[in-house]
């Protein structure tokens, strides 16, 4: 048990060190990946204990959204596509005591295809799970401070953010989206 402990906190503090915002600076190296198609769905999403409630079709809209905004700087010759299940949610409800300070939280499972190769990047779904980013005004719960349509907006930014990082890891470690523009 405390050692899952302290995995969400490691978890946290590195979302917590990632900033979403940089949509204005110029995109990070992906080589030659430029997004196809942005498949997200919720087949099985489940709202988490002391959530806030929000409606499936906002989580898939929403997701969605953030992903294209991030991904559509990418201009590379080859496609590649997301195939996104999203799992599972937390939003902080108000009124919680401070003592416990929850957290929102999203959990989602992600496939790269190769449109090229016409096959998957990664045989077995990412599952990824994305916290919140912490500032003063979640240091004491976000449900506290937030609405929950500011929650699912810092959910989502952080989401595709999360997955842009997870694919300059695979692309440095596995060589995913090689840079030569002719293959």
């Amino acid at each position: 048990m405390l050692r899952r402990f302290f995995l969400v906190a490691l978890l946290g503090f590195v979302a917590a060190c990632t900033n979403p915002d940089d949509l204005d600076e110029p995109a990070a190296d992906l080589g030659n990946f430029s997004l196809g198609h942005n498949v997200v769905i919720a087949p099985k999403f489940q709202k988490g204990p002391l959530s806030r409630e929000m409606p499936d079709e906002r989580w898939i809209k929403e997701v969605t959204a953030r992903i294209d905004e991030r991904f559509e700087r990418y201009t590379g010759d080859r496609l590649y596509h997301f195939g996104i299940s999203l799992e599972g949610y937390v939003l902080a409800q108000p009124g919680i005591p401070i003592v416990a300070s929850p957290k929102s939280a999203l959990i989602m499972r992600v496939t790269v295809w190769d449109d090229a190769a016409g096959k998957k990047l990664n045989e077995k779904a990412e599952q990824l799970i994305v916290l919140e980013t912490l500032s003063g005004e979640q240091v004491i719960g976000s449900g506290l401070t937030q609405s929950a349509e500011q929650q699912l907006e810092n959910l989502t930014k952080n989401a595709s953010k999360m997955l842009e990082n997870w694919l300059l890891r695979k692309k440095r470690g596995e060589g995913w989206f090689a840079d030569a523009k002719s293959e």
